[in-house]
């Protein structure tokens, strides 16, 4: 059974939970106010000079200050950035960057090539070669409060169709026959037109299945980068992983996919509509519930899946106890057998593996234990990217299983959470939840999300419903539900339980998230919310919020020039995707320079000009 091994990290013991938001299946009941928060073990230390009457540090949220933004930069450092976002408006060179640079690697040399980029994108965007090389930069941010996730952005340079081989090469077990695939859900099988997942993604790194040593070389790396977060941050830093790396994908699409008919058959019983937080089935419509379903069953079977599932024996089974299913070692297989509509033949909601998938879903598990168990060794944190919507079911439930394992003295792992999906909301609130019943520690990270433009593709050529908020605005409003009730959670449990980072380039977002703070008296130095945005991006809100005593971190990606080209072109895509940010960038980098020329500063020292409110304690 795919998930039975999930047992092998930790054990599960749920609880009865409630909820005061209004959560759908499609959704939330969106709400103009809502919150965000951000937590992490490092927060800027030193009490800062300027407070408001209020007690919390005075910033400026309009984010227009150009002196405080670019206050960490040699004047070099700003042309260079002026230069870099210049290039990245012209579409011709956005669009044809790949042809380019090879034929600039061939013109050049490989010498010269690499002088071309430090000096230009790959200086601005990138933090350097290796470990040594990526110290200056990250020492230099920490002395102005902000501090560094550190990610190897190394990838493999495949062609389209290499891409899409490699995907569906994993992506098919070998116990399944094409028919048996055929009457899958779509959403949860491969398909070869989508199998390069790189296409229309400008923000995420991709990993494509090989063979189960290169997942061993992958976990190597991913340890590699863990060493560079303690040494080059000094512990206060974080690692970036991805579990895509770790193991076949096609063992995450089944789990994936057993998660959502769990999930299917619970709503199927307690119906779709409704809160999700009072979603339950009391035991005398248990069995009729199943039966109505064609879930054969007898009444004495009904009797024992429920006393078990019923966890606090009050007599009624909610989600949580229902997903506890995936955990119980009784022949999960055997009880959910279905009647197929069109054969009328019994199936199980659950794909048996073969021997070799079986050894495969050992492995992987073994990976991400070793990991985390590495990271916490180390005094490192870890944060698991999230990944499409047919992946990401499944990896958010290993994450969960690593923080109930890990996250029991501190927020070890961190589980990141889109808030453009339309599930965000109850996503992250039945996660609290566990993490409440279970007393551990809950670290997350908000995003908006990456693969909007793939997933609204993906669903409207193979018919399923969007997965993706109708729009921006939707996808902002549920940004900041997500956050309010974070914020609730934060001021009902006991302080530091919860950890959250507010990953966000839009300032609309982030003005809440400080707002929301200050109406929470939630301090920077409680070290319960921080924020972050990408190396090279959107400085104006980094280092003012950074050096005004907020917990501020980039995302530092490094590694070989040449080997990082991939990372490169995506941000040289992103930058011309958000023409009016970039526009405000390439103005304050305008006004600052001309200040500094203005003012005889042209040769500015950052060195002299370290803010004495933005010291990063280490503990």
């Amino acid at each position: 059974m795919a998930l039975r091994y999930i047992s092998h990290l930790s054990k599960f013991r749920p609880g009865k939970w409630s909820i005061r938001t209004n959560v759908t299946k499609t959704g939330v009941d969106l709400k103009p106010e809502a919150s965000t928060a951000i937590l992490e073990k490092n927060s800027s230390g030193g009490k800062p000079a300027d407070l408001c009457n209020d007690g919390h540090p005075s910033v400026d949220l309009t984010f227009e200050n150009a002196r405080e933004a670019y206050r960490s930069k040699k004047t070099s450092e700003l042309a260079r950035a002026l230069l870099v976002f210049k290039l990245c408006s012209i579409n011709y060179l956005v669009d044809n960057q790949i042809v380019l640079l090879k034929w600039s690697r061939k013109l050049l040399g490989g010498t010269l090539f690499r002088k071309m980029m430090k000096s230009t994108f790959y200086g601005h965007f990138v933090a350097g070669e290796d470990h040594d090389d990526i110290k200056p930069l990250i020492s230099r941010n920490r002395e102005f409060g902000v501090k560094s996730i550190l990610d190897y952005s190394v990838e493999k340079d495949l062609s389209s169709d290499e891409a899409k081989e490699a995907e569906m090469l994993s992506c098919v077990s070998e116990t399944e026959t094409e028919a048996a695939a055929a009457e899958r859900d779509v959403r949860y099988r491969a398909h070869k037109e989508f199998g390069d997942r790189r296409e229309k993604v400008i923000s995420a790194r991709t990993y494509f299945y090989e063979d189960e040593a290169q997942c061993d070389n992958n976990l190597e790396t991913f340890m590699n980068c863990i060493d560079a977060v303690s040494d080059a941050t000094e512990k206060s830093g974080l690692a970036a992983v991805k579990l895509t790396a770790l193991g076949r994908p096609q063992l995450l699409l089944q789990m994936t996919a057993v998660l959502v008919s769990i999930r299917n058959v619970f709503d199927s019983i307690c119906g779709v509509e409704g809160d999700i937080s009072t979603k339950s089935v009391k035991e005398e419509h248990f069995l009729e519930a199943l039966q109505r379903m064609n879930i054969r069953i007898t009444q004495d079977e009904s009797k024992k899946w429920f006393s078990v599932l019923d966890v606090t024996k009050d007599g009624e089974v909610d989600l949580l106890d229902w997903e506890n299913l995936l955990e119980l070692n009784m022949g999960l297989s055997k009880l959910l057998m279905v009647s197929n509509i069109k054969t009328g033949e019994s199936e199980s909601l659950v794909m048996a593996l073969s021997a070799e998938e079986e050894n495969q879903m050992k492995n992987m598990l073994r990976r991400i234990n070793t990991l985390v168990q590495y990271a916490s060794e180390k005094e490192v944190r870890v944060m698991i990217d999230a990944e499409q919507t047919y992946f990401q079911p499944a990896i958010s439930r290993l994450t969960m299983e690593m923080m109930r394992k890990f996250n029991r003295e501190r927020a070890v792992i961190f589980n990141t959470y889109q808030c453009y999906l339309k599930s965000a909301f109850s996503n992250i609130f039945i996660d609290l939840d566990l993490s409440r019943r279970e007393n551990f520690y809950f670290g997350a990270k908000l995003v908006r999300g990456a693969y909007l433009e793939q997933e609204r593709e993906r669903a409207a050529s193979l018919n399923y419903e969007d997965p993706i908020n109708d729009d921006y605005e939707a996808t902002t409003a549920m940004y900041h539900c997500v956050l309010d009730e974070v914020f609730r959670q934060i001021q009902s449990r006991d302080r530091g339980k919860i950890a959250v980072m507010v990953a966000s380039h839009n300032e609309e977002t982030v003005r809440f998230a400080v707002e929301k703070m200050k109406e929470y008296d939630v301090r920077p130095e409680d070290r319960l919310i921080c924020f972050g945005q990408l190396l090279g991006m959107c400085d104006q809100i980094s280092f003012p919020l950074g050096q005004a005593g907020y917990s501020v971190y980039k995302y530092v990606p490094f590694g070989p020039v040449e080997e990082v080209l991939p990372y490169l072109s995506r941000r040289g895509m992103e930058n011309r995707g958000v023409l009016k940010k970039v526009k405000k960038e390439k103005r304050l980098l305008a006004a600052e320079l001309s200040r500094r020329i203005r003012s005889g500063q042209l040769f500015y020292n950052p060195k002299t000009n370290i803010p004495a409110t933005a010291g990063v304690r280490s503990s």
